[in-house]
């Protein structure tokens, strides 16, 4: 028999099951501390509410636990999106400015090709370009060719 008034063991309470929601809860407090878009420095907290609940006689309590746990916010990121409108179609268009500046290329060293500020490959605008370029004869569509 134990020395103890009140033998309660948090890990034995209902037959541990207390004790596994607290290791749960602890495997995403460390798992949030350990995610690198979180503030390393920010506080974690687990809180245990045990709620006791007496019968009318006072002899048979009621026991239910609440948990929770608060952890850091996911830190936010931004970007800069370009916006405009087709003058052909009248679409609205945005892409992400990946470039840094707009109008700007810059080398995308993980496809090793030269990209637009929209991030879209250079040589695949220039072959559209390309294919789109028609040299307008004036002279032939009057009938005046030579």
């Amino acid at each position: 028999m134990s020395d103890k008034h009140i033998d309660l063991p948090l890990s034995d309470l209902a037959h541990g099951a207390i004790q596994e929601k607290l290791d749960g809860e602890l495997v995403k407090v460390f798992g949030n501390i350990h995610d690198p878009n979180t503030k390393a420095e920010a506080k974690r907290s687990i809180t245990i509410k045990l709620e006791f609940i007496p019968d009318e006689n006072r002899q048979a309590i009621s026991l239910s636990s609440d948990f929770t746990t608060k952890l850091a916010n996911v830190e936010g990121v931004s970007t800069t999106v370009l916006t405009g409108q087709d003058l052909k179609t009248g679409k609205i268009e945005a892409k992400e400015l990946k470039s840094g500046s707009r109008g700007q290329t810059y080398m995308d060293f993980d496809s090793n090709s030269m990209r637009q500020d929209t991030g879209e490959p250079v040589d695949v605008i220039e072959r559209e370009l390309e294919n789109k370029k028609s040299v307008v004869q004036f002279n032939e569509k009057r009938g005046n060719a030579r």
